[in-house]
C-alpha cells in the first residue's frame, strides 16, 4: 500500500524536551508529516504523540496528519534505554517496541513503519520484515519501509521476498553514496518512495554552487528552496529538522514554482 504522502517530512531527531512545542510549530506552519522512532538514543518519540494530543485540542484530526516511526534493531539502540526486551525473538521485539510507539504517539495506528536499519544475516532481516508485515495485516500500521540501507542489491531481495512489498526507502542524502543514483531509479520503477535525510545539512558544497545559487536568485528562493524543489521533481521527499520558524515556512514554500527541464538537469549534474 502507498499512501499519498506530503511533500516534505518534519523530521524530530535530537529535539529532546523541544520536540512537542517543535511539531506542534511545525504544523501549525502547514507541515503534515512528521518522522520519528522508537529510538530513546536519538529521539522522545512521546513529545510527537503530546504534540499530536495539542494538536487535536486545536482542531487537527490524526487523520490529518502522516505519522511515521521506526523499529530500531539493537545496534541503534542505548544498551541503558532499550525499549524492549533485549533477550526476546526479534518478532517480540517488533511486536513490543510497536506497542510502545502506539502508546507514546498516543494512537492506535501509525501511517508508515520503517525498519530503522538493515539486520544481518538476511534471514534476521526477513524475521523482522515479516513481524512488521503482520502489524500491516491487523491494520495497525498502513505502510512499511526501511531506513539506512545503501545496496541495491539488499533492497531488491527484500522486495522479491517480501509478501507486503516496502513502500518508502529513506537514506542519508549525500555524496559518499553517490546520492543513491542507482537506488533512487530503482525506488521510481517500483513506485517507492524515496525519503531524503541530512539533504541540507550533508551537502554544503551543493547549496554554495553556483549553478543553485544563480537559480535561487531567478526564482528569488533561497538555495535549500531550490534543492528540496529539484528533489521532488525528481520524486524525493526531503526531511527537514529545522527549529527555526522562519526555516519551516521557506521549507513549505519550496514547492510553489517550476524549474524548467534543463535547469534541472544543470542541477543533476551536480550530483
Amino acid at each position: 500500500m502507498n499512501l499519498e504522502m506530503p511533500k516534505i517530512i518534519y523530521g524530530t531527531a535530537w529535539k529532546k524536551e523541544k520536540t512537542a512545542a517543535l511539531v506542534v510549530q511545525a504544523v501549525e506552519a502547514g507541515f503534515r508529516a512528521i518522522d520519528t522512532a522508537c529510538q530513546p538514543k536519538h529521539y522522545f518519540e512521546a513529545g510527537v504523540g503530546d504534540a499530536l494530543a495539542i494538536l487535536q485540542t486545536k482542531g487537527f484530526k490524526r487523520s490529518d496528519i502522516f505519522v511515521q516511526t521506526k523499529f530500531t534493531p539493537l545496534t541503534g539502540q542505548d544498551p541503558n534505554a532499550i525499549p524492549y526486551d533485549k533477550n526476546a525473538a526479534l518478532k517480540v521485539q517488533v511486536a513490543e517496541s510497536f506497542k510502545v510507539s502506539k502508546k507514546n504517539l498516543q494512537t492506535d495506528y501509525v501511517d508508515s513503519l520503517v525498519l530503522h536499519s538493515p539486520l544481518f544475516p538476511f534471514a534476521k532481516l526477513l524475521e523482522v520484515w515479516r513481524a512488521m508485515e503482520l502489524l500491516q495485516i491487523n491494520a495497525e500500521v498502513l505502510q512499511l519501509g526501511i531506513s539506512n540501507c545503501y545496496d541495491l542489491k539488499l533492497l531488491q531481495r527484500l522486495y522479491e521476498e517480501a509478501q507486503i512489498k516496502p513502500s518508502v526507502v529513506q537514506n542519508r542524502f549525500y555524496s559518499d553514496t553517490e546520492y543513491d543514483k542507482e537506488i533512487r531509479k530503482w525506488c521510481l520503477e517500483k513506485k517507492i518512495r524515496y525519503q531524503s535525510f541530512w539533504t541540507l545539512s550533508a551537502n554544503p558544497q551543493l547549496l554554495a554552487s553556483k549553478t543553485i545559487i544563480k537559480l535561487a536568485l531567478k526564482y528569488k528562493k533561497s538555495e535549500a528552496q531550490i534543492l528540496f524543489n529539484y528533489l521532488h521533481s525528481q520524486g524525493v521527499t526531503p526531511l527537514s529538522g529545522t527549529t527555526s520558524a522562519e526555516h519551516m515556512q521557506e521549507d513549505l514554500s519550496a514547492f510553489d514554482f517550476l524549474m524548467s527541464d534543463e535547469e534541472k538537469r544543470s542541477i543533476n549534474e551536480l550530483l
